[in-house]
This record gives structure tokens, sequence and C-alpha cells, in this order.
């Protein structure tokens, strides 16, 4: 890999002073030299904040806001048939160079700020020792923040292309660079130690004013799911329990700071200033409904643009039934498939929004001419179903309202299962894998009965599996979670369904599950399990960079 990671410090500053809402985003000066900025301590610590700038910091990512990772998956689908949803339906990554000049930035855009970032952690982590710190800002602190920041970082280009080349110090403008890829345990076994170093130097919390920064609980959740990823399917073929020990130690250790815990509410788990669930968040202020919110998840009716987030009949027969816990296909559920959205799991409803839901002082109308639904009209919902959890309700066609729409990087809920798959892949389903998941699923807001007794590890697994895909749906969970299960041949590729909707003359209405059109269904082949590494990498590593299998 070559020049895309190395920046002149001048344009990285440039870069970096285009946003100025809150200490994330301040820079010092452009025309300060580098020596200039690690004389003082105060210009120090701003550079080194401006690293938060390179974390992956939002859901509606892939592509703009044409594709995200939820369309990758089997969460949503997308009306719109253009470029890049062609790209990601038919599994086709590659073509984000050539076809139109569409840019899926969930690979190319991931790898060029995480190096980008890594820089910025490497400079001040080589001039640590250079500057005269005064005790406030901590230098132990902004230590700890770069190693967590960094190995954030490599965790994001490690679960989306497997091994990496590591750069652990800064590089000069006219220094070649061309190193090849590390496997991707050496990589794992780096970030751990960045973690160590991490965990040693970052406080447990905060005051007010600096919400948001990584704490010593961040660097803790993280190593979870760093430990989480290795030990699946994908980088664990031989089913090392001592791999999964290691990553259920982990999460047990998040646990037991006795610091978090479930938020009462599910509804609003994404619109909270603070909340004792937030492990770590994305500082933002509240957003007008702007950007991806009027021009993606709004439907038309409500006065969006497109509305192109619809949730799949897939992801909704996920939803549990109420009273009995069961899954509806189960005999015994209470599931009526003509009153489809009667009775089911909570969560269901602060997720999706579905025919004749209330909603902004009125019904949803998905039928054919209903407010909502137009056949034959890619603006509007493709299955009969809107994201609800992405889209505050205060949003409306004449709304001047704002709402917070945080991205969460870490909530306690993804501890919990986090352990409970780890725990029951060491151990089996014990007591303990129970207690994680039944303490989810009885959060005050939901309220769902817990797992039934003597389920086997097979069985539990699926459970599990399901809880993940409700509990943190549409949270950039689900697809990386379908990668690292290799899961994706019997998920993804699996026939997409949506909802037929027809009202009937008395006012009542009848559902039928339909099969999407062609253009809705989607590929995943076996290879897919990690993405290409963007073709430009590869093209000027002179044969240093070996492309993943099957790309």
């Amino acid at each position: 890999m070559k020049a895309t990671y190395i920046l002149p410090l001048l344009v990285l500053l440039l870069f970096l002073s285009s946003c100025e809402d809150d200490f994330l985003d301040r820079a010092p000066s452009v025309n300060l030299s580098e020596e200039e900025i690690f004389a003082d301590p105060l210009l120090a610590s701003r550079f080194a904040d401006n690293a938060y700038n390179h974390l992956i910091d939002d859901y509606a990512r892939f592509n703009s806001h044409r594709g995200t990772t939820s369309q990758a998956s089997d969460e949503a689908v997308s009306g719109n048939n253009d470029v890049s949803v062609r790209t990601l339906n038919l599994g086709t990554y590659h073509d984000h160079y050539e076809r139109g000049g569409a840019s899926l930035n969930d690979i190319s855009d991931v790898w060029n700020r995480a190096y980008a970032g890594i820089r910025v952690t490497n400079v001040v982590l080589s001039k640590m020792n250079q500057v005269p710190w005064t005790g406030n800002p901590s230098p132990a602190r902004i230590n700890g923040e770069m190693h967590f920041i960094r190995a954030f970082l490599y965790f994001e280009l490690i679960k989306r292309f497997g091994g990496v080349p590591i750069i652990d110090k800064p590089y000069g403008i006219y220094e070649p660079i061309n190193l090849p890829r590390a496997s991707y345990e050496e990589v794992v076994d780096f970030i751990l130690q960045d973690l160590d170093e991490a965990e040693v130097g970052l406080p447990e919390e905060y005051p007010v004013s600096d919400y948001g920064r990584a704490t010593k609980g961040a660097a803790m959740a993280l190593r979870s799911r760093v430990l989480l990823y290795a030990a699946s399917p994908l980088h664990n073929a031989a089913h090392d329990k001592t791999k999964w020990e290691a990553a259920a130690a982990a999460a047990k250790g998040v646990m037991d700071l006795k610091k978090y815990s479930l938020q009462e509410t599910y509804a609003d788990i994404l619109n909270k200033a603070q909340s004792p669930e937030y492990i770590m968040i994305k500082i933002r202020g509240p957003r007008s409904r702007t950007g991806y919110l009027i021009d993606f998840l709004m439907s038309p009716g409500s006065g969006g643009a497109q509305g192109q987030f619809n949730p799949t009949q897939n992801h909704v027969d996920l939803y549990e039934m109420k009273a009995t816990g069961k899954p509806i296909q189960e005999a015994g559920s209470g599931y009526n498939p003509q009153k489809p959205y009667e009775g089911r799991d909570p969560r269901f409803y602060a997720n999706i929004l579905y025919n004749d839901a209330p909603w902004q002082g009125r019904r949803m109308e998905m039928w054919d001419g209903g407010r909502d639904y137009r056949a034959g009209n890619p603006n509007y919902t493709a299955t009969r179903y809107y994201n609800r959890k992405l889209w505050p309700e205060v949003y409306t066609n004449t709304s001047t309202q704002t709402a917070l729409v945080n991205f969460v990087f870490f909530r306690y809920a993804e501890i919990l299962l986090n352990f409970a798959e780890a725990q029951n892949e060491a151990v089996g389903p014990d007591a303990s894998v129970y207690e994680a998941v039944n303490v989810v699923r009885a959060r005050t807001s939901v309220g769902m009965p817990p797992l039934p007794a003597n389920l086997t590890q097979q069985e539990m697994r699926a459970r599990i599996r399901n809880e993940r895909a409700v509990e943190l749906a549409f949270e950039d969970h689900r697809w990386y979670d379908i990668m690292r299960w290799k899961a994706g041949p019997e998920t993804v590729a699996k026939p997409m369904y949506g909802m037929d909707v027809v009202r009937n003359p008395n006012g009542n209405f009848t559902y039928t599950p339909v099969l999407l059109p062609t253009t809705m269904q989607k590929v995943y082949l076996d290879y897919m399990h990690l993405y290409p590494i963007p073709r430009p990498e590869i093209w000027k590593s002179n044969g240093t960079l070996v492309q993943n299998p099957g790309w």
C-alpha cells in the first residue's frame, strides 16, 4: 500500500479544520508547523482530538444514502435500482470503481479514512515525549485515546478485509511505503496490545464537557468485540474453544465493572443525550430533517423524498410473539397471519413502521393508493415497511423540530449478547448464558418471556443470533455478524420477501407475504465473507498486497 496513507501535515490540518462542532472537531491553525503544534500541550491535544473524526460514526453509509449495510444484509432492501443498489444486491463490490462513478463507502472510504486516522494516532504517539505536558490535559489519557482509536480503526479494517498492513509509525511524505498484509491473527494481537495500553491510561468516566471520549469501559468493550469476531467461524474454522473462552472473559470483564445497565426504554435507545446503557457514542447535536433522514428514511407520505430504507419480511419474521416468547413459525406461538402485527415483541413496534401503525397523528397506509405506498413508484416502500428506529417521529413534511439520532459505538446490551454467544460456544448453554440473554429480553419496556429451558447448544446459538438481529436491528451489526458467522448463503442469498396489503371495502386488510422482484434479490457467494481490498491499493502496491480470494 502506498500514497493514500501519507498526508502532508498541512493537508491533514486543512481537512480536519473543516468541522467545528465540538471538542472532537477542533484543529489548530493550518499555518502551524508540526514542531509548533507539539511544542504546545493544548495544540497537541487538539491535534490528537481529531483522530476521533476518522471513526465510523453514522449508519447510512454504504454509498452516500442509497445503500447501507442493512440493505446489504437481510434487514432491508431499496426500491431504487440505481448502480449502487445493484452493486450491493449482485455482490459485485469491485464495480464501485468502474460503474458510473459510484462509490461503496464501506469499502474504499473505510480503507482510506482508517489509514488516515491511524496516521494521526501514530504522529501523536511518536511525539508524546516531546510535548511539555502540564498535566491538563493528561498525557496518560491522550496516550490511551490514541492507542484506543488506532485499535478501533484496525478492527474496522480487519472485520471487512481480514489481515491488513500494520503501520505503527508515521512515515514522511516522500518515504516509500509498500508493506505486505499481516495475517488476521497478527493484527488482532496488535489491537490487543494497543488496548492493553489504552485501558491503563483511560479514565472510567469524564465530566459532562468531555462526554463521548473513549473510557476504560469503551476499551474493554472493543476488546470484547474484537475477541468475539476472532473466535467466530470465519476466523476460527477449527472451533478453538479457547478463543471463545477469551471472548466470554472479555465481555464478562465489562459486566463485572457494574458500571453499565440497560436503559428502561427501548424505543428511544438511539435518542438519549446520555444513558446508563451507553458505553460510548458519537456526540452530535440534534439533527434537522436533512440528509439521509428526509432523502432516505422518511416516507414520501410524511414529506420525505424517497423512503428507500425498507425492512424486509425476512427481518419482520424474526420478531417473536410477546405472550408466548415463541417464534411465529413455531406451533402454539399465537401468530395469526391475517393479524400479523398483533402481539409481537415490543421491539418490533420500536423498529418497524407497518400498515395501520399509529404514526404522526395518523395511521400508516401501506395499501396501493394509500398515502405511504404507490405501486410501481420506486420512491415508496418496496416491502410495505419503513424503518422507525432511525426515523424520529418529530420529522414530518412541515416540521422544523430536531432530534438526536446517536451513533452508538458500544452499548451494554451488545456486551450481554457477546457474552452469551461466546459462553455458549465455549461451554454450552449454562445458567450464565440464559441469564445474559434473558436480562436483555426482560428490559422494562420489552418484557419478553425468558428463553425455554433445556435448549441444546445449537438451539441456543440460533436464539442468540435471533436476539442480536432484533435487539441490535439497524445499528450496523447484522451485516458483519452474518459475515463473521459465514451465514450469508443461508440468510442473504435466501429469497427476500415483502408484504402485500389489500384494503377491503369494509376497512379491514388482507395480508399476503410476496416474493420481491428479481432486482431486490441478493447474491452472496462463499468468498464474500470478506470484502475485496480496494483495487487502487492493489494496483499501486506492485504486487505486495494480495487480494482476498474470489475477488
